[in-house]
């Protein structure tokens, strides 16, 4: 099975990124699938406009996620720029793409209200997302609820591709993992870049600290005993400790003389338990600049042998 994902550059990963995307990727290489994970450069270009930051922060991505547990030698990891035969796809694909079909796109619309810039990128943004998955045959297609829809124009691009001119793309399916639910910012909503409200995954210790002490909470006293469900510090401490470490912390609100301040102790505990050996390995990558280029190179060699394959038969079927 053939499994693709990818990750836009723009802007540094946050504990959603990780146990939203990043974590559910790992946990799928580990079964030794077929893994395809491109930096999406392309289309961080809709909403960063330096050169300088782009490329800074594709490296960060690369960084971030090899010190994480991805494994060059299981997954084929590249930038999505360093494959062009994806946007010749993505002129093809436009060509059948209707109107209307992008114009109900939820992604777009909700940029809009954020007031991001109406530009043909952003419109166009799925047609050139379905050229990302259908030029490797993906099977599978990691997402989150929000990206689903995308998901779904790529399969009814696929299929009016298929129509016009015969069977050439598989229908890739979504995988959305069950077990993790929307991650929670610093103010309780959904964590986003959007909301300001992250906490990246290698921010300076004393910047995770701050933003960890300062998760907003209510007021109830801490002699009192609080509900876990719902309360943003153990829907957080959950996806770091173990099922007994969440199982004590539970019963410790329910208890009573448990209080928020305490809580965000353990979190931040957690963090660093599991992300210390991750930021010591990023800091030994990040000395080895050529080393990490040749990691993108060979990951974008392995990812054109693949993508001319699917553009051999997609050139001779349109006629070119």
């Amino acid at each position: 099975m053939k499994i693709l994902t990818g990750i836009q550059p723009s802007g540094k990963l946050h504990w959603g990124n990780y146990f939203g995307a990043m974590k559910s990727m790992f946990d799928l290489q580990a079964k030794g699938e077929q893994m395809y994970m491109f930096i999406a450069n392309f289309h961080a270009m809709t909403t960063v406009r330096e050169g300088a930051t782009l490329r800074e922060a594709t490296r960060d991505v690369a960084l971030d996620y090899l010190a994480c547990g991805l494994d060059p030698a299981k997954t084929i990891v590249y930038r999505q720029s360093d494959v062009p035969e994806v946007q010749e796809l993505a002129w093809y694909l436009s060509c059948l793409t209707p109107m209307g079909l992008l114009e109900r796109c939820h992604s777009y619309k909700d940029k809009m209200a954020h007031g991001f810039e109406a530009t043909h990128g952003l419109f166009a943004y799925p047609v050139l997302m379905a050229a990302d998955i259908l030029i490797m045959n993906a099977d599978l297609v990691p997402v989150g609820k929000d990206q689903k829809q995308h998901l779904e124009v790529t399969r009814d691009l696929a299929q009016k591709f298929n129509n016009a001119y015969g069977e050439i793309f598989k229908l890739p399916d979504a995988y959305i993992p069950q077990s993790v639910a929307t991650i929670p910012g610093t103010d309780g909503q959904k964590m986003s870049k959007s909301y300001h409200n992250t906490i990246g995954l290698f921010e300076d210790p004393k910047a995770i600290k701050k933003k960890v002490m300062g998760i907003v909470t209510d007021s109830t006293p801490m002699e009192a005993p609080k509900e876990p469900e719902g309360n943003s510090i153990y829907e957080l401490y959950r996806l770091f400790a173990t099922p007994e470490e969440v199982a004590k912390m539970a019963a410790a609100f329910r208890a009573g003389g448990y209080g928020y301040g305490m809580a965000k102790k353990a979190l931040l505990e957690a963090y660093h338990r599991l992300f210390d050996p991750f930021r010591a390995r990023r800091e030994e990558l990040a000395r080895d600049p050529d080393a990490l280029e040749d990691i993108l190179r060979d990951g974008a060699r392995k990812a054109r042998e693949a993508a001319s394959c699917t553009m051999e038969k997609v050139r001779v079927a349109v006629g070119l």
